[in-house]
């Protein structure tokens, strides 16, 4: 899987939130008045993804422009492994790795949508 390079706003908050979710669920323990406790990871927060997403949510297209540019920035120093976990929870997939039988369009697809209820 190739990591793409191209990211426009809707594919950018698609995998900001995806990373969100991926950097909650690292775990670490931590040691307090001899109780050993599970404490959710704060790695997100300190590569201030959130404040990231508010900015591509945002109405104004000056801010989305600026939370784009800063994802790309935040995903140039990402993992690969941790972009591949991202990629795979947004269902991006690589149209040249695809096997010739295969019924999936050679684009890529549009990030997945939460559909409203009530709409079939």
């Amino acid at each position: 899987m190739s990591i793409p390079l191209e990211f426009d706003e809707e594919t950018a908050l698609a995998a900001a939130a995806a990373l969100q979710q991926v950097l909650e669920q690292r775990t670490h323990k931590r040691k307090y008045l001899g109780q050993v406790y599970t404490v959710p990871g704060k790695l997100g927060e300190a590569l201030n993804l959130p404040t990231i997403v508010s900015r591509l949510r945002s109405k104004v297209a000056r801010r989305r422009q600026a939370g784009l540019e800063e994802f790309e920035e935040l995903w140039a120093t990402l993992s690969v492994a941790t972009q591949h976990k991202v990629l795979d929870a947004i269902q991006w997939y690589d149209p040249e790795q695809l096997n010739w039988d295969d019924k999936r369009s050679n684009r890529r697809p549009a990030p997945a949508r939460k559909t409203e209820e009530g709409q079939d």
